[in-house]
């Protein structure tokens, strides 16, 4: 895959098929964009478990902090890594241990290596781009604040739970309970 561009579509069905995010390296500042990343899919119907291993037990964001991918007690679809380029290989690693079905690497964030790893296990891998902004854009929620999110409408988004233009009421396959 090249992954200097993503389609609109390949986005778009991650952020619609996944419904438990893993932030790797969330951190419990709330001025650190892995905090407020966190708190954003959180309120956006997606459940998400932070991964740090120096706040383990703790909560970030009102979210379970878990030291490893392996500690979290559910199954995950995706791994949001907030770590060095670096840093990935042995994160990229864990997710394929654990059965994770996508890894996205945030903005700065890009090892060529560790993506190759990931799509030869079967994952589907994202790098360079922030999530936040991803299901923003595809939404139309952020084009309201002066961002171009290359979707031209005339009409305001519509105001519901979930997702707003992107198809569905909540991410992940059928009704969730809260």
């Amino acid at each position: 895959m090249n992954h200097d561009t993503y389609a609109d579509n390949y986005i778009r069905s991650i952020l619609t098929s996944v419904r438990t995010i893993a932030i790797v390296g969330a951190s419990a500042n709330e001025t650190r964009p892995s905090y407020f990343v966190l708190k954003y899919l959180a309120q956006k119907g997606y459940e998400v478990y932070a991964i740090n291993p120096g706040h383990a037990g703790r909560t970030i964001a009102d979210r379970p902090v878990y030291a490893t991918l392996a500690d979290v007690p559910v199954p995950i679809d995706m791994v949001d890594v907030f770590r060095a380029a670096e840093h990935v290989g042995p994160v990229v690693d864990e997710a394929i241990a654990v059965g994770a079905k996508v890894v996205w690497m945030q903005l700065g964030i890009r090892n060529d290596e560790a993506a190759d790893r990931a799509e030869a296990a079967g994952l589907q891998v994202v790098m360079n781009r922030c999530p936040k902004i991803e299901y923003g854009r595809l939404s139309g929620e952020i084009s309201w604040a002066g961002v171009n999110s290359r979707q031209l409408s005339a009409k305001r988004p519509v105001r519901r739970e979930g997702f707003q233009r992107l198809g569905i009421a909540r991410p992940g396959p059928g009704p969730r309970e809260d």
